[in-house]
């Protein structure tokens, strides 16, 4: 979600439109709801299988948002909607459906913390795909941070399969963030928020029909549960970091993702009552001093940054 290929004129500063004050109250309310969004998305699954929940949640939230939007100049031609649909595919399918599946063998403490090493899977992406070099500083980030996982699972290596699956969900992150960075300055933000989540609900849907016996068991908490998702989780947290992403540098704004696990740790021990073990927390600082470390200044390119990477 947080891209690293970014305008070099945006990367020194955040912009004119973004006083420090909001930009920092806007990043800390985005981080908090992305946090909350894994406990209470485990709540929601004592009520209905991981792929059909997120699935509702997307197509729930993206309708809403496509009907209040349905004034708004669309996108136009097929390669327009293609790159919506990828983002979908990646942002709300991928990130979203490996995090929650996930957490049918970890905690959604765990399944946060795994979900959000993304930035340091990014800045290995971006020196594979993009040519990008890094200092020796960002490279030690990269290492602390994965240090910092081993941490978080008390230095054994028996990975579950919701740990690989969480990964999985880690890279979808990765590779959505660069997607966005790279083609989201072409559209609106609220458009392609709302359309993305639908492109991911309906894959989402199809998934569980295919892999799981849907179902959705309706009590007052599971529709609490459903409409926090879909309204808090979905709605505004998108929207506020897509506008977060296209109106500052990526680069200092990933800095902080290291927030959301620190927030999904702490809402889940709150709501769920989930023990957190001083190994766990150990391996959040230092995932969280990882990021800090690769994203404190931008990358910067071997060559000249050609203008279809830098504009989107």
């Amino acid at each position: 979600m947080s891209a690293t290929i970014h305008n070099p004129a945006r990367a020194k500063r955040v912009p004119a439109s973004l006083k420090p004050v909001k930009y920092v109250v806007l990043i800390i309310v985005t981080t908090l709801i992305m946090g909350t969004s894994f406990p209470v998305g485990k709540i929601g699954l004592s009520y209905a299988p991981p792929f059909l929940l997120m699935g509702l949640r997307y197509i729930l939230a993206g309708g809403l948002m496509a009907l209040a939007l349905r004034k708004h100049p669309l996108p136009r031609g097929w390669r327009a909607w293609d790159k919506i649909m990828l983002i979908g595919l990646f942002q709300s399918a991928g990130v979203m459906g490996c995090a929650y599946y996930s957490m049918n063998w970890i905690s959604s403490g765990e399944s946060a913390i795994i979900t959000f090493t993304n930035p340091l899977i990014v800045i290995v992406l971006s020196a594979l795909l993009y040519n990008l070099r890094y200092r020796l500083s960002q490279w030690i980030g990269v290492i602390v941070g994965f240090v910092g996982i081993l941490f978080t699972f008390g230095w054994h290596m028996s990975f579950t399969p919701g740990t690989w699956i969480g990964f999985g969900g880690a890279i979808s992150f990765a590779v959505s963030t660069l997607l966005i960075k790279r083609w989201g300055v072409d559209y609106d933000t609220f458009v392609l928020t709302a359309y993305q989540m639908l492109a991911g609900g309906v894959a989402l849907l199809l998934l569980s029909v295919w892999t799981e016996q849907p179902h959705f068991t309706i009590t007052p908490v599971s529709l609490l549960s459903l409409l926090y998702l879909t309204l808090i989780c979905s709605i505004m947290q998108f929207s506020l970091w897509f506008y977060l992403l296209q109106n500052s540098d990526p680069a200092q704004t990933s800095s902080y993702l290291f927030l959301a696990p620190f927030f999904g740790v702490l809402s889940s021990w709150i709501l769920l009552n989930e023990e957190v073990q001083w190994f766990v927390g150990a391996g959040g600082v230092l995932i969280g001093v990882g990021i800090y470390l690769v994203n404190r200044r931008s990358a910067k390119k071997k060559q000249d940054v050609s203008p279809s990477v830098t504009s989107g």
